[in-house]
């Protein structure tokens, strides 16, 4: 794996122009990090915007020094693998903060082992630190609360029990609703987003959302696949849907479909329409389960690491649950299944009874609601904008 995987351009600086550094690893926070760039070009046409994202921030305007997707790696043993590509990206920004051409302002967003090093980086070069989406301090290593205060001059949180984890140290702490409220439509009607892919409306409609990371493929794409296949025999007129994320390649699931053939349609339309034209879904714990959520579509939630990192992992995590969907709702909303809990039996029984039972669907869709009710009202990416807009002019007047 190289970094230069996708040869983007060297990054040239435009001195007419303030600029803001962006890095994030995750396909989710490529996705925040294009919102928040739309909003500040429309806020601020003089802030530019280069860094490690994906394909929307690099749509959305930004100079990618480096694709997100070659530091992007989940698990604690995982990290040890693709050391070396981690490091060089690092010691690269790093060499950007401290060069004569550095930003005026530095924002991450979440992706907290990297970026919190960078922010301590740029606390050393006097480049001002605007972290959005918070580390998930809630959930393990709480420690680190003090260090965020140190190295961080703002944090734009998107959970609203957030703030409250900072309140006893000195830090500007913001509660800005979540950014997938600004996005979250349905744009094409379920039967139209079916027929026009092939499928038909009146047959049921599984969701199959393996996630982002190649690595969860890994250890999660088998158990997903074994659960379509026993739905599949069980009702032999299930339709599978599979949206591939913008950070997976288009050959990412071609062994599967060669070696065990699944009546599955891969798309790469919009999530939010995938997930409306879907009965029930199976989706990996992350945020497509608050997008999911957001539309209001019932699932079972999964998810599987290597084993040693979990084993790590249950003795540091110090919440009851792993998807975002319960945590904001502060209790189980949709089923998790976790590592060995998660096997093909346990998601097809929930999928049938999602299917089958009306007055449960109906129970868990009010649900659904509720946690939508709890995120707030949109504008989180048009208020990120503006403290980049403010951050970002004072950064050019500490030069």
């Amino acid at each position: 794996m190289e970094i230069n995987k996708a040869s983007p351009a060297p990054f040239a600086p435009r001195p007419s122009k303030r600029t803001a550094m962006i890095v994030t690893g995750e396909a989710s926070g490529d996705l925040h990090g294009a919102n928040l760039i739309r909003a500040a070009r429309e806020i601020d046409p003089e802030l530019a915007f280069f860094g490690v994202g994906g394909q929307r921030m690099a749509a959305a305007g930004c100079d990618i020094v480096i694709p997100g997707e070659t530091i992007t790696v989940m698990g604690l043993v995982e990290v040890i693998e693709y050391f070396p590509v981690i490091y060089r990206a690092f010691r690269r920004l790093k060499g950007i903060l401290h060069g004569g051409d550095r930003p005026d302002l530095l924002i991450l967003v979440d992706f907290p082992d990297f970026n919190l090093r960078l922010a301590a980086e740029a606390k050393k070069a006097g480049v001002p630190v605007l972290y959005y989406v918070s580390p998930q301090v809630w959930a393990w290593r709480r420690g680190r609360v003090k260090k965020i205060a140190r190295i961080v001059d703002r944090l734009a949180v998107i959970l609203p029990f957030e703030p409250d984890y900072y309140r006893h140290v000195d830090l500007h702490v913001e509660y800005v609703g979540n950014p997938l409220l600004d996005e979250a439509k349905v744009g094409c009607p379920r039967e139209e987003f079916l027929r026009g892919h092939g499928l038909d409306p009146d047959r049921p409609v599984v969701g199959l959302f393996p996630g982002s990371r190649r690595n969860e493929l890994k250890f999660i794409l088998e158990t997903i696949w074994s659960a379509a296949e026993v739905l599949l025999r069980e009702q032999p007129q299930i339709q599978f849907l599979l949206p591939m994320a913008p950070s997976l390649p288009a050959d990412a699931f071609a062994q599967h479909l060669a070696e065990r053939p699944l009546p599955v349609t891969l798309v790469r339309d919009d999530i939010y329409d995938v997930a409306n034209a879907c009965d029930a879904v199976i989706a990996v714990s992350g945020t497509a389960t608050l997008q999911i959520a957001l539309v209001g579509t019932p699932m079972v939630v999964v998810y599987k690491v290597a084993p040693m990192t979990y084993a790590i992992g249950r003795r540091l995590v110090k919440i009851p649950f792993v998807s975002l969907v319960n945590i904001v709702a502060g209790e189980e909303v949709v089923r998790e299944f976790i590592q060995d809990a998660a096997t093909p039996e346990a998601i097809v029984a929930e999928i049938r009874q999602l299917l089958r039972d009306e007055v449960y669907r109906g129970r868990m869709r009010q649900g659904l609601l509720r946690v939508k009710e709890i995120m707030g009202a949109p504008g989180c990416s048009e208020r990120v904008a503006r403290m980049a807009s403010e951050m970002s002019r004072q950064g050019r007047e500490r030069q």
